[in-house]
């Protein structure tokens, strides 16, 4: 796929104030400072497109991003990030599940997970959650420049067959390298496929 255009639209606080558009939207999420701005900015060849932070938890709202004038990409705020108050974290949790639950032209969520590290709960509850709430997600593991390729691809399966114990049919999943473009190709030929069958 090739990206001619891309552009901010709106950040809104609510779905309610979500774009009133029917084009189909792939929403990014993850824990805070997996490098979900560093991630859309690489897929779009822009450089700061969306803003990205070395302080973790700074997107607190659903920032909407025109891809080719066809169809959205969504950046959700992280999950999980312990300094936020209670309040700000229920806050959150509530927009990003209304979002992922209420928004009819969702087509996909890439799921970030950090390859370096082990499963973590806070990851596994949410996939979890996704598989039980039917919502239709791949999981992107990210920063597979900071491990080389042989050590990614052995700690990114690690953690997908840890799915085993419950999944039946696992989600797809991707290696990414926002520093060295590793993976673009194939995640943009994902949301091709996916725009396609659509479109059939």
């Amino acid at each position: 796929m090739d990206i001619k255009k891309a552009e901010f639209v709106i950040s809104s606080p609510t779905v309610m104030q979500c774009p009133k558009d029917t084009k189909p939207e792939f929403a990014f999420i993850g824990r805070s400072n997996v490098g979900k701005s560093s991630l859309i900015n690489m897929l779009c060849e822009r450089k700061k497109m969306a803003k990205t932070s070395a302080t973790p938890g700074k997107t607190l709202l659903i920032n909407h991003f025109i891809v080719n004038n066809e169809w959205y990409i969504v950046d959700l705020p992280g999950y999980g990030y312990a300094k936020h108050s209670k309040v700000v974290r229920k806050k959150l949790e509530q927009m990003i599940s209304s979002y992922i639950l209420q928004r009819e032209q969702l087509v996909n969520l890439f799921v970030l997970i950090d390859i370096r590290h082990d499963q973590q709960l806070i990851d596994r509850e949410f996939v979890d959650w996704l598989g039980q709430s039917g919502v239709p997600f791949s999981i992107v593991f990210t920063k597979a420049d900071k491990l080389g390729p042989v050590k990614g691809k052995a700690n990114a399966e690690a953690w997908m067959e840890k799915l085993e114990d419950t999944w039946e049919v696992l989600p797809p999943y991707f290696i990414t390298s926002s520093e060295k473009k590793t993976g673009r190709d194939e995640l943009l030929g994902y949301i091709e496929d996916i725009l396609k069958n659509m479109k059939d």
